[in-house]
């Protein structure tokens, strides 16, 4: 890894961030940059990947750290993701001090790194809508009104004077999402389009709303191919990350209710005017002030009622060589993203609400969330307990790695849709077809509930062990103790019935506190 060039990635845990850093391990070495780094699991213990605690509006921090890598030979470049984004309109203090103090900091802390290029990630919302029948390229002025707008357009006019120091590069993203949705307003689209409530067929004017929508792995490959050419961009060269035109409303209404509707076309909307969608938008976000709960719609959406944020990104597709994939569009992909909500609710709400930046999902949310992100964790200190100790679990010793991580990803996912779905006896029903499977293949008693209660100590110990999981205490005692001991208690009745259970203290099974 040290023949590797070096990359430095602020907002590393995020959304962009995570996946980056997996398309980029093995060619680069990564100085990751956020404000929560994971503490523990696979992206907190990659090789070639060192996380720092820090946020990008901390200049004492951000210089410190910028002056070591500089004494240790600096860095190849620097991809600056970290911003601050919500769909509020409030005037946020992070748009100021993450968006533009944050940029500033970094860039005058860079000028000691010796980077070959400095990229920054823009956005095409940076950017007014085009007039009717035009659309936004390359030399299209940062020129939207709304606060992230104008965060973003002070970032931009900082990378281009930074130019005189080291190379600049500024990227326009189109709206990211994933297989699991992660764009909130895409996300309350369709959650209120498949939805029973009055307003599931309204569209506000006729429909024509429309932005461009990339893929979050089209993203990172764009970003790929940005490093491996940094060294033929011009000075301050502004790149657009997007597909060509625009998605409207229409379109991904039809594609969702036609998908959901079991293959009989989609629901017919309601096109509202948009006078009255605006006055409609007005009324519920007064109602909302008044109950302490806003819808979603604010007052300041209204304005873009029926505008298209048109696209054409042909020079930067030609310019890098890259192109997003038609597979991965947002209509293409409209059944994965209607798949996963309908066979993973839980996950994709709890991915969605941390999109929206709710703190405060339900517990139950958030430990299955945590138990996802700790999978690996799970499964590697799995691994080596039981195959560490042949005197003791002697059969598990004899699994090979490969065995031992199938094992562990299914005992991971049936007590994760258990905690998903509230339901005890999914995992109480996996743990008996287990007993029967290990009985039958020599495995004692002792041995499975033995192995049993090591899963649930080191579930235990990753959900509370997690800053996030502090107040977690009770959820999971309930959702997590009191579920294995089900477990154990099926693990006993299918040894009992097939006459292998060992000889036991006539105590019967208690709930642990």
């Amino acid at each position: 890894m040290t023949d590797c060039p070096r990359l430095v990635l602020t907002g590393a845990a995020g959304f962009v961030g995570r996946r980056l850093i997996d398309a980029l391990t093995g060619c680069w070495r990564i100085e990751a940059i956020d404000r929560e780094p994971p503490l523990r699991g696979p992206h907190a213990e990659r090789e070639g990947v060192r996380w720092h605690a820090i946020d990008v509006a901390d200049e004492e921090s951000v210089t410190a750290l910028f002056e070591r890598l500089a004494a240790d030979g600096g860095a190849c470049a620097l991809i600056h993701l970290a911003a601050h984004y919500d769909f509020t309109g409030d005037d946020h203090p992070d748009y100021h001090r993450t968006n533009v103090e944050g940029t500033r900091i970094l860039l005058e802390a860079s000028r000691r790194l010796g980077l070959e290029r400095f990229v920054f990630a823009s956005s095409v919302a940076a950017c007014e809508f085009p007039s009717a029948g035009k659309a936004l390229d390359e030399s299209s002025p940062p020129d939207g009104s709304h606060r992230y707008a104008v965060s973003k357009r002070a970032g931009e006019e900082m990378v281009r004077a930074a130019e005189a120091d080291f190379p600049t590069a500024i990227v326009r993203f189109a709206a990211l999402f994933s297989d699991w949705c992660e764009y909130a307003p895409l996300y309350h689209f369709l959650e209120t389009w498949l939805s029973g409530r009055w307003n599931a067929r309204v569209l506000g004017g006729q429909g024509r709303s429309a932005v461009p929508y990339l893929h979050v792995r089209d993203a990172c490959l764009f970003l790929q191919r940005v490093l491996e050419r940094r060294g033929e961009l011009g000075p301050a060269e502004v790149l657009i990350a997007s597909p060509n035109g625009a998605t409207s409303h229409a379109e991904l209404y039809r594609a969702a209710t036609s998908w959901s509707n079991g293959g009989h076309g989609a629901r017919r909307p309601i096109r509202m005017p948009k006078p009255l969608a605006t006055v409609g938008v007005w009324g519920l976000d007064a109602l909302g002030r008044l109950r302490g709960a806003r819808p979603f719609e604010r007052p300041w959406m209204s304005a873009m009622i029926d505008k298209r944020l048109t696209v054409d990104a042909s020079h930067t597709h030609r310019r890098l060589g890259w192109w997003p994939r038609e597979r991965l569009s947002i209509l293409r992909r409209m059944p994965f993203l209607l798949e996963n909500r309908k066979a993973e609710p839980g996950s994709w709400l709890a991915r969605n609400r941390a999109r929206l930046h709710t703190e405060h999902l339900p517990g139950p949310l958030r430990l299955q969330r945590m138990l996802e992100e700790h999978e690996e964790e799970i499964f590697a200190g799995m691994t080596r307990i039981l195959s560490g100790d042949s005197e003791r679990w002697p059969h598990y010793a004899e699994l090979s790695k490969t065995d031992h991580d199938w094992n562990h990803r299914m005992l991971v996912r049936a007590l994760a849709q258990a905690v998903r779905v509230r339901e005890r006896a999914v995992f109480r029903s996996y743990c008996r077809d287990l007993a029967t499977r290990r009985a039958r293949q020599g495995f004692t008693e002792e041995e499975l509930r033995g192995a049993l209660l090591t899963f649930e100590r080191l579930c235990r110990e990753a959900a509370l062990g997690d800053p996030r999981g502090a107040d977690l205490a009770p959820v999971v005692r309930d959702l997590v103790t009191v579920t294995v001991d089900f477990g154990l208690d099926a693990v006993d009745e299918a040894y009992e019935e097939l006459g292998a259970a060992a000889p036991r203290s006539p105590t019967p099974n208690v709930v642990r506190v």
